[in-house]
């Protein structure tokens, strides 16, 4: 497999640190609010680059945190009246949400920064050992100029950086922040302000910068040195390149051994923003459309392409998934009455060619993760079933076919095998059983069943003339 490396800007060999296994750190959402569609590009990318290492047989260890102390989470707990952890508390489980929704795997390990706190005391107390960092009244800076390979991942030059934003140099010290030994030098460390969480430390009560956040945190449950560190390529400078400087400066080994990232998304060609009115969170689209068909959209192009969205692009994707799930349905049906037989030589030949678009589905994917293409393949396959197959088959034969498509489409998580229906008479008999269980004082039934029927989005209603229902 090949993965183009934002590092050296070319493909390269895929070779994990240690046979068999491969540790994924991909940088996940400030929890002060709903997911957007540009945050859910990253999560879907990269959660189909895990299990494509998990088909190809790795145990892979994937790692995204939740940012939960930022200026934007205080901001939101200050307008509601309520403090920062309920907040973030609140966006995790709707981030939660969102991500199942879209069928992105639970990640192995979803650590959240105020938990780790200790490990990132520490690792700012190495880099003052080392001469790294230096504090200045209760704020700890990374002192850039003492990590030789400073923009290695951007490609941004140290003096270039800083003959850029003289103005914001003058700025700084204007407003009192240029304490700081050099313009160029980040926090690892703030001091609290007032109404604001804290935690103790050697330089006061204070908080962590970001960056440190997910250095410490790829290190705690990952290791020294990640595989391959992912996220948007907005956060390649300065997120990553200060990740790799105060991660390489405390640890003294390389960071990560592959970076990849995804390009940008545009909503109808334009940037996306509140200001312009198309600002739309997971919530908002998952109205419009169901989010399988977004996830298929997202895979539509290669992951490093810049992405347009639009209604008329996604509802290609909806007609183009619906021929997918089309398919799977009419085999279904063909399984029901095909024949209990041993495949003859054209049924052989048709799975032969199957395996060989299994091959070059694994080609496409070994590229660079071109879900495009893999996607491609996956028609050509649909294109075969649905000139070859009829219920005259045999079993095994439709079976294989099935299994082979629903395989490959489960790689990118696409979801072919859609459930039945609950029927209204199983409703309504589940709504008997509840209030005989309410009745009884059973109450842990009752929510059972009340739980049971949202899963397959039932909503009850309790009203004086008795339990109304329907279907969300």
């Amino acid at each position: 497999m090949k993965i183009f490396n934002t590092m050296s800007r070319q493909k390269e060999e895929f070779k994990p640190i240690n046979e068999g296994k491969v540790g994924i750190y991909v940088c996940g959402p400030t929890v002060y609010d709903y997911i957007h569609i540009g945050n859910a590009r990253p999560m879907i990318v990269f959660d189909t680059l895990r299990r494509y290492l998990m088909y190809k047989g790795y145990d892979v260890n994937y790692v995204s945190n939740f940012t939960d102390v930022d200026d934007k989470i205080i901001k939101r707990a200050i307008e509601e009246g309520v403090t920062s952890s309920e907040i973030s508390e609140r966006y995790i489980q709707e981030v939660m949400k969102d991500m199942a929704d879209l069928n992105v795997l639970e990640a192995t390990t979803h650590p959240k920064a105020t938990e780790e706190i200790p490990d990132m005391i520490a690792m700012v107390e190495t880099l003052i050992e080392k001469g790294h960092a230096y504090e200045v009244n209760g704020t700890v800076y990374f002192r850039t100029r003492s990590f030789p390979g400073y923009g290695k991942l951007s490609k941004k030059n140290i003096d270039d950086l800083e003959a850029g934003h003289r103005d914001e140099k003058h700025q700084l010290k204007v407003s009192g922040e240029g304490e700081k030994e050099d313009f160029l030098d980040f926090v690892l460390w703030k001091p609290k302000k007032e109404g604001e969480p804290f935690w103790s430390s050697p330089w006061g009560e204070g908080r962590p910068g970001w960056h440190l956040e997910c250095s410490v945190m790829s290190k705690k449950y990952i290791g020294d040195i990640i595989d391959i560190h992912a996220g948007g390529e907005d956060l390649i400078f300065p997120h990553h390149e200060n990740e790799i400087a105060q991660s390489e400066a405390a640890n003294d080994v390389e960071f990560a051994r592959y970076w990849m990232h995804n390009g940008f998304l545009k909503i109808d060609g334009e940037k996306m923003s509140k200001s312009l009115g198309n600002f739309f969170t997971i919530r908002d689209i998952g109205k419009k459309y169901p989010l399988q068909v977004i996830r298929f959209f997202m895979l539509s192009a290669h992951y490093r392409s810049p992405l347009n969205f639009s209604d008329t692009l996604v509802e290609a994707a909806k007609n183009s998934l619906d021929r997918i799930l089309t398919a799977m349905s009419r085999l279904e049906d063909a399984k029901a009455g095909a024949q209990n037989r041993e495949a003859n030589e054209e049924e052989k030949e048709l799975l032969a060619k199957m395996a060989e678009f299994v091959t070059k589905f694994e080609n496409a994917m070994d590229d660079d993760l071109n879900t495009a293409d893999a996607i491609s393949v996956i028609f050509e396959m649909v294109k075969l079933s649905n000139s070859s197959i009829t219920s005259d088959n045999a079993q095994t034969v439709i079976n294989e076919v099935y299994e082979t498509i629903g395989k490959l489409c489960d790689i990118l998580g696409i979801i072919t095998k859609v459930e039945a229906e609950i029927l209204d008479d199983d409703i309504e008999a589940l709504i008997e059983e509840r209030q005989a269980a309410r009745k009884e004082k059973n109450f842990a039934r009752a929510d059972e069943i009340r739980d049971m029927l949202a899963e397959q989005g039932i909503v009850l209603e309790d009203t004086r003339e008795g339990v109304k229902w329907k279907r969300a």
